[in-house]
């Protein structure tokens, strides 16, 4: 049971193209998002589609990979874990934001 603790499995379509950071060590980071679509129908029986979008962060060789293959668009399921971090906005704000850390990747569709 223990590794089903933390785990994240997402199938969704990328809403920009990834951004790719190179870090003073060598090390690669690719910060992107993917919607997920869930269509129900309401009271009425119309199809209502519910879009929710999530944050995706990948290092080393899965950032490398998401440098290479994915763009605007592409239809991709990954697995990873879910985390929360706060920090502090050029206001002096504190900000909050939820991330999936991907440890699997792959790409689907042919978008």
């Amino acid at each position: 049971m223990s590794t089903l603790r933390n785990k994240v499995q997402l199938i969704g379509n990328l809403g920009n193209n990834p951004e790719i950071i190179t870090l003073d060590s060598g090390k690669k980071l690719a910060k992107f998002t993917i919607a997920t679509n869930e269509s129900y129908k309401n009271a009425q029986g119309e199809k209502v589609t519910d879009t929710q979008w999530h944050n995706l962060v990948a290092w080393n060789k899965t950032a490398e990979i998401v440098e290479r293959f994915l763009e605007k668009g592409k239809e991709i399921a990954i697995e990873g874990k879910l985390t929360s971090r706060s920090y502090d906005d050029k206001d002096g704000n504190k900000r909050y934001i939820t991330e999936v850390i991907v440890n699997e990747l792959l790409l689907l569709g042919n978008k």
